[in-house]
């Protein structure tokens, strides 16, 4: 058992909630961000390739759902750390039991949790305060041509947003709804 993370694995296989346990005192608290020694634990056994920080101004915006095909799939550690916002990742992995299921989970900077997302799911979060930053960490470079995306309003998916979505890029807007020849990937 780590002395630094509790890994809780979600009802999505491979896909992990990490609890970070701070050391606090007076002056406020130390915190480990990553360990590749105990992330080896829960299966991340590649090095960070990128680490990208993200800035959102308004409350209920979101951004997403995005994810790289094969060729260059990615895992993601996702840390939000001002503000608070609601994260979800979507199985798109192709003959998973959990294909195109969800899962959320609450980010802040006070409850100290990051989400670990393993190749084959689509990731993007809703704005729950204003003014929200977060950290990911990725385990390939980011190439254009490799991208995709599901609509974050599709109705295959029916994500429960918690506000009313209050601003989103004219990219994310516009990625196409799911047909039934979507397998995965």
């Amino acid at each position: 058992m780590s002395q630094k993370f509790e890994f809780v694995q979600t009802t999505l296989d491979g896909l992990y909630r990490v609890d970070r346990k701070p050391i606090i005192d007076s002056r406020g608290f130390f915190n480990r961000f990553f360990c590749a020694d105990e992330f080896c634990n829960i299966g991340f056994n590649k090095p960070i390739a990128q680490i990208n920080h993200s800035f959102t101004h308004q409350r209920g915006a979101v951004r997403g759902m995005h994810f790289q095909l094969q060729s260059h799939a990615e895992t993601k550690i996702v840390t939000c750390i001002r503000g608070k916002i609601l994260d979800v990742a979507v199985d798109v992995r192709q003959g998973s039991d959990t294909f195109l299921q969800w899962h959320t989970e609450v980010l802040s900077a006070d409850n100290q949790r990051s989400l670990y997302i393993p190749e084959g799911f689509a990731h993007g979060f809703q704005t729950l305060d204003e003014n929200c930053e977060l950290i990911y960490l990725h385990s390939s470079f980011y190439k254009p041509d490799a991208e995709a995306a599901l609509n974050v309003n599709d109705p295959r998916l029916s994500i429960k947003w918690p506000l009313n979505i209050t601003e989103m890029s004219e990219r994310d807007k516009n990625h196409p709804m799911l047909g039934d020849d979507f397998l995965g990937i």
